[in-house]
């Protein structure tokens, strides 16, 4: 009875979602503040529904009613309850069903927080969420019931793809999902904008916060999953640069141009055109990620779907939206002012070559992921477009970028002098400099000197930013004063430093996994070693032992340096009797300046057993850089949750964009 519930609350959310939209729409056109509420009251009644029947399929799950089709392809009775509830997502149906509840949770946060907004652009966008949330629950019902039911019923299920059942993934899919479906948000007002052809400094400032939450959100998605490949593969990468990889990091590069962009509409009232373009096409990559994995163009771990219908539907939504929307912009671009001129020498100018470069290196990454699609399509020819393409495309965009971002929030607001920062921008140049030379010398690498440069660079150049807006130098700064200064700065300061200092601090874990990372691989017996930078890996033992729903192969593998015994590691072969399938879990000795890895692979007492051994300098620096710049983006957040409450965008003084 409880799946029927769940199926019919679904199909009410459908009715109640089109109802939304369509209200909304025709509320705001005819100024009818009665259908405009309806439209409000359906938000958080589709929300409510959502919820819902998320929570009905996820109880189905814990309580392994395989009476529902979907819990006996994805579950079994043996299974830990953790992985019992992420199960609810591990799959296509389950993943489709928590995108539509997060879509339809922040339509209701769009009620929730918008009650200051124009009623006219508030309307509309509740409206253009409601109808791109009827598009995905007409794919849910209609193609990917979750609630489908299963007779004769079995006595258990067939398990979770093993590779699924590990926290960080179970973690991974909902920060995603935040950060992909958080840009929707954007999405609805940028085209309840275009409709009423008028936006202003007060739509930029009120869309901000969604934009930086969405990429927040996808930030952290995006590094739990390089922290679950990392160990969980085996294979002990942080990123492959593979078609996965390709789909979350499109929206993410196109998310940092979108959210300096809504920062310049917001203070100039400049790029109103560009961000409201920005907008569209971010959540439209967003929309071409689940296009991809979902129609079966590729195959992998994340890739729940393989029906061309499913495909054929996504892509059909993908059109409808972007398609609509890119047509919308081109017809009523032009009623929108462009805004405020700035001269070449000015913050304005230096966040539009920020954003040429973004876009430039996300289209990098589009060509790299179609372009072996296109030519199979075409052709049949089965191509790969791997880390070389990226290394020559990629890597130099995003030194240009490092080397400008450094430097433009130095630059004042529509018009400045080189003159004016020479001082400082010596003194970056003076801590980069020797930094660069001292790695090209003793670290033997010019590419790798170049990269810490530039990440050295960045540092300082933020640092000096930061100074000044806490004012450190001038004749009337004292220490004592300090902690007031600080937290009387708006929390956009703090956050934009501190997500700019994340970058400097990944970009530095980036270049030494990139040259200073080292690794063998050989068939070990038990007293055996093998040695990789300067560490001595020996597998002393292998033992078997029974886990909850797994039988695992664990080998004691023992690191010294210099004779010293350093750590203790167990990398194990985990074998899932119900899926029939196999995972290999690495063991990590982790410091703050290296991770010594180990991984265990086949082999018996007579052969020995493949055993793979990795140095990786500074790649904990890496999730701890990215995960600045995530929190970075919530504190920035934190300072603009006021900004719900005005009605106005408040007039820009000097000393107000000077903060920012």
């Amino acid at each position: 009875m409880l799946p029927e519930i769940g199926q019919i609350m679904l199909i009410l959310a459908l009715l109640i979602s089109a109802l939304q939209g369509w209200m909304g729409l025709q509320g705001a056109h005819q100024n009818d503040r009665r259908a405009m509420a309806f439209a409000d009251r359906a938000a958080i009644l589709q929300a409510l529904l959502c919820i819902g029947a998320f929570a009905l399929l996820a109880h189905a799950f814990m309580i392994s009613d395989f009476s529902v089709k979907l819990v006996t392809t994805n579950s079994h009775t043996s299974k830990p309850m953790i992985y019992k509830f992420s199960g609810t997502w591990g799959n296509h149906e389950g993943s489709m069903l928590l995108w539509v509840m997060v879509m339809a949770l922040f339509g209701a946060a769009m009620v929730w927080f918008g009650k200051t907004l124009p009623s006219g652009l508030r309307a509309r966008a509740i409206a253009i969420q409601g109808l791109t949330a009827t598009g995905f629950l007409a794919f849910l019902i209609f193609t990917s019931n979750p609630f489908e039911r299963l007779s004769p019923i079995p006595d258990n299920g067939s398990g979770l793809n093993p590779l699924l059942q590990d926290p960080g993934l179970a973690l991974h899919p909902p920060f995603l999902y935040l950060g992909y479906v958080g840009f929707s948000v954007a999405f609805s007002f940028a085209v309840a904008a275009l409709i009423e052809g008028r936006v202003d400094a007060m739509w930029a400032r009120w869309v901000r916060p969604w934009v930086l939450l969405a990429w927040s959100f996808l930030t952290i998605g995006i590094v739990l999953g390089s922290v679950w490949a990392y160990y969980e593969r085996g294979w002990g990468g942080w990123w492959f640069w593979g078609p996965v990889e390709y789909v979350s990091f499109m929206p993410w590069l196109a998310g940092t141009a979108l959210l300096h962009s809504t920062l310049v509409a917001q203070a100039r009232g400049s790029f109103i055109r560009w961000t409201l373009l920005l907008a569209i096409t971010t959540f439209s990559l967003s929309l071409v990620g689940t296009f991809i994995v979902r129609s079966g163009v590729l195959t992998s771990v994340h890739a729940f779907a393989v029906d061309p219908d499913r495909g054929v539907f996504i892509l059909g939504l993908l059109i409808l939206s972007t398609g609509g929307a890119l047509a919308l912009y081109a017809l009523r671009s032009g009623k929108i002012a462009h805004g405020a001129n700035f001269e070449l020498e000015s913050r304005e100018a230096g966040l539009v070559l920020n954003n040429v470069l973004l876009v430039i290196s996300t289209a990098t990454v589009f060509l790299g992921t179609f372009y072996p699609l296109v030519i199979d399509a075409m052709t049949g020819d089965k191509i790969t477009v791997g880390p070389p393409y990226f290394e020559m495309t990629f890597g130099p965009i995003m030194a240009v970028l490092i080397v400008f971002m450094a430097v433009a929030p130095l630059i004042k607001w529509r018009s400045d002098s080189w003159r004016r920062i020479k001082k400082t921008l010596l003194i970056m140049a003076l801590m980069a400099i020797p930094l660069t030379i001292a790695v090209a010398v003793f670290g033997n690498t010019v590419f790798g000197a170049i990269g810490v440069g530039l990440a050295i660079w960045l540092f300082a150049g933020t640092a000096a930013n930061y100074a000044r807006k806490l004012r450190l130098g001038e004749a009337k700064s004292t220490l004592s004063n300090l902690p007031k200064r600080f937290f009387l700065l708006p929390g956009a300061t703090h956050g934009f430093a501190l997500a700019h200092f994340g970058l400097a601090v990944c970009t530095i874990g980036v270049v030494a996994m990139g040259i200073w990372a080292d690794e063998e691989v050989d068939r070990l017996k038990l007293g055996e070693s093998i040695s990789v930078a300067g560490y001595e890996f020996t597998l002393e033992d292998v033992v078997r032992a029974q886990g909850p729903n797994f039988i695992s192969e664990s080998g004691q593998v023992v690191i010294r340096r210099n004779g010293r015994e350093v750590a203790t590691l167990n990398p194990e072969q985990r074998m899932y009797p119900v899926e029939r399938n196999n995972t290999t879990e690495g063991a990590m000795e982790i410091g703050a300046l290296r991770i010594l890895y180990a991984a265990k692979g086949e082999g018996n007492p007579e052969d020995g057993w493949v055993v793979s051994v990795y140095y990786h300098p500074l790649v904990i620096w890496i999730w701890i850089g990215a995960m600045m710049m995530a929190v970075g983006g919530f504190v920035s957040v934190a300072d603009r949750r006021h900004a719900f409450a005005k009605r106005r965008a408040p007039v820009q003084t000097p000393q107000a964009v000077a903060a920012e």
